[in-house]
């Protein structure tokens, strides 16, 4: 019984019990579900560290088919950064598929970020399959999401802090991981175990390449774009402009137009209510500077372009704004991944078997920003719409351009590459620009390739290296040398360059080897080398060791890593003899003689140069002219001058003021000690000191094999000390044996004894500190900016490509980079024991001086058409903008000589076949009636623009100097054929009204004769008359009445409007600038000479300043080819004379040729020397200062007076315009008009910048005759009022007389007789009033006006 009772109370209690044990286990499984298995995100909670962890566990299990989970690394406080990989097949790498990243919560108590990003994971994961934009997406890109870079931050983070008061920002360590990453700009001193956080990071960035990246971030609400800091590290207001800046301005307007309240660009925070950002975006520096920020670190080390998002004005809300948070990022969050996809992408691979090419860089022209290919050969480079040429470029492989790749809006274009690689022939190993963006101050910048320093066991190495040593030991006579470098230069036409510089009194050619990766053309940010032998005739065995160095260099190029090194980041440049005339006569042998020593007119070209201290009076010879002229056409750096008569290494300066032995230290003196110290060191016995022991009578003694020039003995006229004075380049004297001419046997010793000295030496060119000067309104480089070293007396310029190099030796410096026109900024380095310190420097424009205060150019150019202008005038500035232009536009002429009536044709023809853009006009005709011509070339001919500068193109003014004629013609036509087809030269027509006048004195060209070199014959017109003397403003000046071809240009030239003129003219080869009649001083005369001196420099030999002109008694004596006319030939009435005085416009005169009429087989050269010239001329003509005169009102005022530097004077035209050109440099510009206040500002012209528009507002002139307005007003109306009172008065009375006389006259009339007596009397005194006015000649009214014209 009891049995049954026990078995039925368990029977009674089972199922209760059943029911209780699955109530456990129902809420226990509740209570054990994870996080992420929550049906509905509720975007009301944060997430802490454990939450977070245990939600992207259970998302990356959940969706394991799109979804892996990993961390990159640890926080300080040991907690994982975590990272969801969200894409098709996670876990594996796939071709073409770019990678995207989201970093949030790097400030640990901005904590939108952190939530977002969570939640943007769970969207992705969760729309999969279902959503077709968001299946696209995560198919086609391979996402990384890392929530929370600080984690330790956020858990001390406090919600409802908006302002970050309670700390969080920082790691554990406390330091910012945004002002922790490598900076270009400044050196940052953190160490990698204060910030694990911030070295994993990137540490990740730099193995995977990210193609684009978000980092999230708050305070504010704003997207902000690179750079994130300036050179200047000024606080705030520096725009730091980065190479894809448009680009990134895109992609910043992609987020905050997505964003309801970013694009408002009112965010509102309450703690700055007046905070307003354009469109929703900022540059970083503008807003303010941030140094060591991870968004730049992306650009400039990985492939990855970074914009930095600002979510909330709170950095930590309540949890219960996460949902407005989420709804208002998700669709910008979206819309900026998608893209990740827009640009030109594509792959790399091998010609011979297809095989990926990792690491090829890949190159967009025009921008110094490159991306490279991950290991699969792909790579992707955003772009904005727009037409590209792209070339990639890779070790081992021949360089490949494609021009015309067109980029649309949407997907990305796709461009496969094939490389082919080098043959063993035929090496070609590419040069990768070094990106000015590529740079940092810190550790990491130092460039120690370049070592000068070597480590131990360094010396055996190379020793054992396998190299391929000169074979062929002899003296190379000037023809055998002449066939040796053109040997060389066939065989390795890859890294090679054979160029002559010049010609020797006998007329043998200078030549230099070039040896470079990319010959005959300047890589930014390479430094140039240069060597020279034999300048002294007889001491040739530098002439010798040079020759051996082009053969060991070219030999073992690609096989030798130091050899290979130093040819792939250095330019280098050899002149085996600047003496090849006195190398001829010397004699082998000859141990310490002369004969041979000098030139061929018996100068000693080391005695030749300008001297600093002493007045050189030889007349300067071709080799020195040609070696100078040399010397300030490259960016050289280094240089050694090669000579023999003792073993020393001789440095700056070589004399003293005092002419005495003793020691003369140049500011730059440490930095020579190194440098002569690195040759010694390499050649055991120069360092020994102790020269020319075999020499009995030589017992001098050099310390390690150095010496200062002047402690030795004084040499006056050196080229050493003339390179470190006039040009950027170091350079030391390196005597190599006692023998001067020493038996060819000898000669292999000589090249043992100084191979690694002179590998060694051109190692010295990368020490010290390089860069690049950086214009921060538009990121381009700064041509001629003065780099200063605040303890050396000695600056440097910056190259015209705005980069620099300064030697220094090892040490701490203050160094300031100032340019005309731009405020100078000045920065802290350490030079590095070994390599290069990289230091770029970025300089704000100053717009102009106002009543003393200087305003800096931070106005931005509303129209980017203007913008657009003034960087191709920047562009056509440099050397190799004009370069690429006339190899963009050539041209295929039959050049000859044209008759007048062909020219008549030939300009009509232009007519014809260009309408929309030419127009022809008779200004008048010659004597024998032919038409003087003038053809106006602009996008819009027959209506006048007074807002574009004019520019008068004349020629034919002597008759038998028919080659400017030619040149204008062709220059006409190029102009035209090239208009629609050359963006370069259609813009230039659009903005510029060309006036071309291709022949003044027809008649005389009729008389004239071809080969005519010096004959008279056709110079003057048929009256005889010169015209270029017939050119008066004033009658009395003039004997007679103008000729008709003069007055017809006179008119001309009086229309003012003119901004520059140029006259071609023959007979020599030089540019003229006025006065031609002779006067003391001209005011202008520093403007004048630096437009002759742009033409000059752009001509290939006019600027050499020697003319070679048989008849021309100025041989080898004109200072860069320019001269005021009345030092060559004074004489008055000249077109360029009247042009500045009537006209107001500066004129110059070219001398195309020595022969006045050259044989028609010359043009085609002609026009290739002049081409460059008159297109730079056309660059010349929109520079100066430009600007608008107005009243308070707006209203424009026409013929106000502008005073440039308080003398020379330009009119306002129409519309209130007006244009003047002026030498580079500050200028007072006055402007005067009747009835105002006068005005003045300082204005600063660049030479490489277009004129910027100035506005000058006139008040009313408050004081008349030193009273005030109102008063001398009233007074003025008062004696009016009396004045026409009396006169009222006066009138009445006379009037009363007049009638009584009259009256009285006429009852005296009593005969006919009587009357007509009357007439001839009234007649008589006619006659004589009109004689009483005889010296009232109408006809000098004309002149009377022009000298009123005259100011």
């Amino acid at each position: 019984m009891s049995g049954q009772r026990v078995n039925n109370l368990c029977s009674s209690h089972k199922r209760p019990l059943l029911v209780l044990s699955l109530l456990v286990v129902y809420i226990s499984s509740i209570n054990s579900a994870p996080v992420g298995e929550q049906d509905v995100e509720t975007y009301n909670k944060y997430y802490n560290y454990t939450e977070l962890t245990e939600l992207l566990k259970s998302l990356a299990q959940k969706y394991s088919n799109i979804a892996n989970l990993t961390s990159i690394g640890k926080s300080v406080e040991n907690r994982e950064l975590w990272v969801m990989r969200i894409t098709k097949d996670p876990t594996v790498d796939v071709p073409g598929k770019p990678k995207f990243k989201y970093v949030g919560n790097m400030h640990g108590d901005e904590t939108v970020s952190r939530q977002v990003l969570i939640y943007l994971v769970e969207y992705l994961l969760e729309k999969y399959g279902e959503d077709q934009r968001v299946t696209e997406l995560v198919d086609s890109t391979d996402i990384y999401i890392m929530p929370s870079m600080n984690p330790d931050g956020f858990e001390k983070s406090v919600e409802g802090d908006c302002s970050g008061r309670n700390g969080g920002r920082e790691n554990a360590k406390n330091f910012d991981l945004n002002r922790s990453f490598p900076d270009q700009f400044e050196e940052i001193h953190v160490n990698a175990e204060d910030i694990p956080e911030g070295a994993a990071v990137m540490k990740w960035i730099l193995e995977n390449k990210f193609v684009l990246s978000g980092n999230l971030h708050g305070g504010t609400v704003v997207a902000s774009y690179p750079y994130d800091d300036s050179a200047t590290h000024k606080v705030e207001g520096t725009y730091s402009r980065s190479p894809d800046d448009a680009l990134f301005r895109y992609l910043a307007r992609v987020y905050a137009e997505n964003n309801p309240v970013m694009k408002t660009g009112q965010p509102k925070c309450e703690e700055n209510l007046s905070e307003t950002f354009q469109d929703g975006i900022t540059n970083g520096a503008k807003w303010y500077d941030v140094a060591g920020g991870m968004q730049d670190y992306n650009y400039l080390k990985g492939n990855c372009l970074e914009i930095t998002m600002e979510l909330s004005c709170c950095k930590y809300p309540p949890s219960s704004q996460l949902r407005t948070e989420w709804d208002n990022n998700r669709e910008a969050l979206l819309a900026y991944m998608e893209k990740i996809h827009i640009g030109v992408r594509g792959f790399v691979r091998a010609a011979w078997n297809e095989a990926p090419i990792a690491d090829a860089v890949i190159m967009v022209e025009d921008n110094n920003h490159n991306v490279s290919t991950t290991r699969f050969g792909d790579y992707y480079r955003l772009l904005l719409p727009g037409t590209y040429k792209i070339t990639a470029l890779a070790p081992g492989y021949i360089p490949m351009s494609v021009a015309g790749v067109e980029v649309n809006e949407g997907k990305a274009t796709e461009l496969n590459i094939t490389l082919v690689p080098e043959t063993n022939e035929n090496p070609t190993t590419p040069s990768i620009p070094e990106s000015p963006t590529d740079t940092s101050v810190d550790s990491a910048s130092t460039d120690s390739s370049s070592s000068s320093i070597r480590k131990a066991g360094a010396d055996e190495k190379q020793d054992s290296r396998v190299t391929i040593q000169p074979q062929d030991f002899r003296h190379h006579h000037y023809s055998d040398m002449e066939l040796f470098l053109q040997k060389f230069s066939s065989e390795y036409s890859s890294i090679t360059r054979l160029y002559s510089i010049g010609k020797s009194v006998q007329g043998r050619l200078l030549w230099v080897m070039e040896i470079s990766n990319n010959p005959g053309v300047h890589d930014f940010g390479e430094p140039e080398f240069k060597y020279i032998g034999n300048m002294h005739g007889n001491e040739v065995v530098g002439r010798e060791l040079l020759l051996n160095l082009i053969e060991y260099l070219c030999r073992n190029y690609g096989t030798d890593p130091e050899v290979t090194q130093l040819v792939n980041s250095t330019r280098i440049h050899i002149m085996p003899s600047m003496n090849p005339d006195g190398y001829e006569i010397s004699q082998e042998g000859d141990i310490g003689g002369i004969q041979g020593r000098n030139n061929t007119n018996n100068y000693d070209l080391n005695r030749n140069f300008p001297d600093r201290f002493n007045l050189v009076t030889d007349p300067r010879q071709p080799e020195t002219i040609a070696v100078m002229n040399w010397a300030k056409s490259y960016p050289f750096v280094l240089s050694a001058n090669l000579h023999g008569g003792s073993l020393v290494v001789n440095y700056p300066f070589d004399d003293n003021l005092e002419d005495v032995v003793r020691y003369s230290k140049s500011s730059d003196d440490a930095v020579f000690r190194m440098l002569a110290l690195t040759y010694s060191q390499e050649n055991s016995q120069m360092h020994d000191g102790h020269p020319c022991k075999e020499l009995n009578s030589y017992n001098e003694y050099f310390q390690d094999g150095i010496t200062n020039g002047a402690a030795w003995y004084n040499v006056h006229g050196g080229m050493q000390d003339w390179n470190y004075v006039n040009t950027n380049c170091f350079e030391v004297t390196i005597e190599l044996g006692c023998y001067k001419y020493p038996p060819a046997a000898d000669l292999p010793k000589y090249w043992e004894q100084n191979r690694k000295s002179l590998l060694q030496f051109i190692h010295q060119v990368h020490r010290g500190i390089k860069g690049m000067v950086i214009d921060g309104k538009d990121g381009s480089g700064i041509p001629n900016a003065t780099i200063t070293v605040d303890t050396i007396s000695h600056s440097i310029t910056s190259n015209i490509a705005g980069d620099y190099w300064r030697l220094l030796v090892p040490g701490k410096y203050l160094v300031n980079v100032s340019a005309q026109g731009y405020s100078s900024v000045s920065t802290h380095v350490t030079v590095p024991k070994e390599g290069v310190e990289i230091v770029n420097f970025t300089l704000t424009r100053i717009h102009s001086y106002t009543n003393g205060q200087m305003t800096e150019d931070t106005t931005p150019i509303l129209d980017p058409s203007v913008e657009e202008f003034q960087s191709l005038i920047k562009q056509l500035s440099v050397e190799s903008g004009l370069d690429k232009l006339i190899k963009d536009t050539p041209t295929q002429s039959s050049f000859r000589y044209r008759r007048y009536s062909e020219v008549s044709e030939f300009l009509r023809g232009l007519t014809l076949n260009f309408p929309e853009i030419t127009s022809l006009h008779s200004l008048g005709q010659s004597v024998e009636f032919r038409t003087i011509w003038a053809l106006e070339i602009s996008n819009n001919p027959k209506v006048q623009e007074p807002s574009e500068p004019k520019i008068r193109f004349v020629a034919g003014i002597h008759g038998n100097a028919p080659v400017g004629t030619e040149l204008l013609l062709e220059f006409a036509a190029s102009l035209c054929i090239n208009y629609g087809k050359n963006a370069a030269i259609t813009r230039l027509i659009n903005e510029t009204r060309i006036v071309i006048l291709p022949s003044i004195n027809p008649d005389g060209r009729e008389l004239a004769k071809e080969k005519d070199c010096s004959s008279t014959v056709g110079m003057t017109n048929v009256h005889g008359k010169d015209l270029d003397s017939d050119f008066f403003g004033n009658a009395s000046q003039r004997a007679a009445e103008p000729q008709p071809e003069t007055r017809a240009v006179m008119d001309l030239i009086q229309e003012r409007g003119f901004t520059l003129s140029v006259a071609l003219d023959g007979g020599s080869v030089l540019v003229t600038y006025p006065y031609d009649k002779p006067v003391q001083s001209v005011e202008n005369d520093d403007t004048l000479r630096y437009l002759a001196t742009v033409y000059a420099n752009h001509h290939p030999t006019m600027h050499l300043g020697n003319t070679g002109c048989p008849n021309s008694s100025q041989m080898g004596s004109i200072p860069d080819g320019v001269l005021r006319a009345a030092e060559w030939h004074s004489h008055m009435g000249s077109m360029k004379d009247f042009s500045v005085d009537f006209g107001h416009c500066p004129e110059i005169n070219v001398y195309t040729s020595c022969c006045l009429f050259p044989p028609a087989e010359m043009l085609p050269m002609l026009w290739a020397e002049n081409r460059k010239s008159l297109l730079s001329m056309l660059v010349e003509v929109h520079k100066g200062v430009r600007g608008v005169v107005k009243d308070k009102n707006g209203k424009p005022i026409v013929g106000a007076i502008i005073v440039l530097n308080g003398g020379v004077r330009v009119f306002t035209s129409e519309g209130g315009y007006f244009h003047a050109l002026l030498a580079p440099g500050l200028h007072n510009i006055e402007a005067v008009a009747v009835g105002y206040q006068q005005q003045s500002q300082k204005v600063s012209v660049s030479p490489f910048e277009a004129a910027s528009s100035i506005i000058i507002e006139f008040d009313m002139e408050n004081d008349i005759f030193g009273l005030p307005r109102e008063l001398v007003v009233a007074s003025a109306a008062a004696a009016m009022t009396a004045l026409v009172v009396t006169a009222f008065i006066i009138w009445c009375v006379c009037s009363a007389k007049s009638n009584r006389q009259k009256d009285g006259f006429h009852r005296l009339r009593q005969h006919r007789d009587d009357y007509d007596d009357e007439i001839r009397l009234m007649s008589m005194g006619s006659k004589k009033s009109l004689l009483s006015h005889e010296f009232q000649d109408e006809s000098e009214s004309d002149e009377d006006t022009l000298y009123t014209n005259k100011l």
